[in-house]
């Protein structure tokens, strides 16, 4: 990747409701984060930066996304942190019916195209698609570690770089429907990221070493 790009544009910068914000979905006009230190998640209302709900998470709370009335989440658990996808329903919680383990066990960040799930493995510097039943239907290699993915108008859109050497981050987009993929680059990170997802008109991010939420675009 080259490091030639403009930065993105921080739009705003809030303390995070708990610390080590982590996981980071938005979902009908609200923003739900999940705390890796605290094992809890939080609907946020941004025009007031007010907590308007809280749960506890059945293990750490690793990704979210919203796929419509539900909340889909990576949760790590047990002492091997083995990575499941979890269901929650704001104003309920959490529901074991549709627990799913991720492809061995592994997995972190999410996405939703309105049809399937993707999930991304850091280590393995690839996005899988997957089917209800959490069964691999494609794998889009990437060529880097990942730590956030979001559908926009068909596009993906996600944070690739390396956490080594003081973190170093891009802003990329790629097209899933090619049949050759091609991960274009648009932008440097200004702050080492966790999370990516997208309310309409601004993205947003977890600085999760400064305790921060980020809203931001895209440089013109």
């Amino acid at each position: 990747m080259t490091r030639d790009l403009p930065l993105i544009v921080e739009q705003q910068r809030f303390v995070s409701p708990a610390p080590a914000p982590q996981a980071l979905a938005w979902q009908a006009d609200a923003l739900w984060m999940g705390s890796r230190d605290l094992r809890r998640v939080y609907g946020i209302d941004v025009k007031t930066w007010k907590v308007f709900e809280e749960k506890e998470a059945p293990g750490i709370p690793w990704a979210a996304v919203s796929m419509g009335q539900a909340i889909r989440f990576t949760i790590g658990e047990g002492p091997d942190d083995d990575r499941h996808l979890h269901s929650y329903l704001p104003g309920r919680g959490f529901s074991q019916a549709d627990r799913i383990a991720c492809p061995d066990l592994t997995g972190s960040y999410l996405s939703y195209d309105g049809q399937h799930v993707y999930l991304s493995q850091w280590y393995k510097h690839r996005i899988l698609m997957l089917d209800v039943g959490g069964n691999v239907l494609r794998t889009l290699e990437i060529g880097a570690e990942i730590c956030g993915h979001v559908f926009v108008n068909g596009l993906i859109y996600l944070l690739r770089g390396t956490e080594q050497n003081g973190e170093s981050w891009s802003m990329a987009r790629l097209d899933p429907r090619e049949d050759k993929l091609e991960v274009e680059d648009l932008a440097c990170m200004s702050f080492p990221c966790r999370s990516l997802t997208f309310d309409g008109e601004c993205f947003w991010s977890n600085h999760r070493a400064a305790n921060a939420i980020v809203s931001f675009t895209l440089p013109p």
